[in-house]
């Protein structure tokens, strides 16, 4: 995969020759962490297909250079106003150096849960099943009337805690029904991405 990005379109001025760098998992949309980075880390970065930053205490950084949590980059996106860079990456490991998936830690991971759930199904997808122990999720792959059948009774579970007026156990439905819904995309070959593009081509 190439990555791009115009490097001297970007306005490293106004950071004092540095600009901030949002990371966010290519998969999920959860955000990882915000650095900065310089000419010389971006330009790593653009030439390793791998997250270089510029650390004020320690210089250039390469992400994961030394734990291995490395961040293969998917692709590089300048804001408007020219100092700030997108990176929508694939990390190998934990963001933060605490162990944690975000820097952010439970509300970055809730503010994208749907697509932190449609990773964990396209990764159950890929995994060999465990000898004669498939997951539920691979069991729902594997079975076109399994996945339908379940697709069905949770829409009428959902229809009925709404007929009884009952929040929680509603949401509790909706949860249920999004799995199931986005297993079954999944088994015909769709994503969650599938999905964003079509609210956002309704949005206008």
């Amino acid at each position: 995969m190439t990555v791009s990005l115009d490097l001297d379109r970007l306005d490293f001025t106004k950071g004092n020759g540095l600009v901030t760098v949002v990371t966010q998992d290519a998969h999920s949309g959860v955000v990882l962490m915000v650095a900065h980075a310089d000419r010389e880390a971006l330009e790593h970065t653009l030439r390793t297909g791998e997250m270089h930053y510029r650390s004020r205490s320690r210089g250039l950084w390469h992400k994961g250079g030394t734990s291995g949590n490395v961040q293969r980059v998917v692709s590089l996106t300048a804001d408007c106003g020219r100092d700030a860079v997108l990176a929508r990456v694939l990390p190998a490991g934990p963001a933060c150096h605490e162990g944690t998936t975000s820097c952010f830690r439970e509300e970055a991971l809730r503010a994208e849960v749907f697509g932190a759930l449609d990773a964990t199904i396209a990764a159950r997808q890929a995994a060999p099943a465990a000898e004669g122990k498939p997951s539920y999720t691979q069991k729902l792959l594997n079975d076109r009337n399994l996945r339908l059948k379940k697709l069905g009774e949770e829409a009428v579970e959902l229809a009925t805690a709404c007929v009884d007026g009952d929040r929680a156990r509603a949401a509790e439905e909706v949860a249920d029904l999004v799995y199931h819904a986005l297993v079954a995309l999944r088994a015909v070959g769709g994503s969650v991405d599938d999905v964003r593009a079509v609210l956002a081509a309704r949005a206008g």
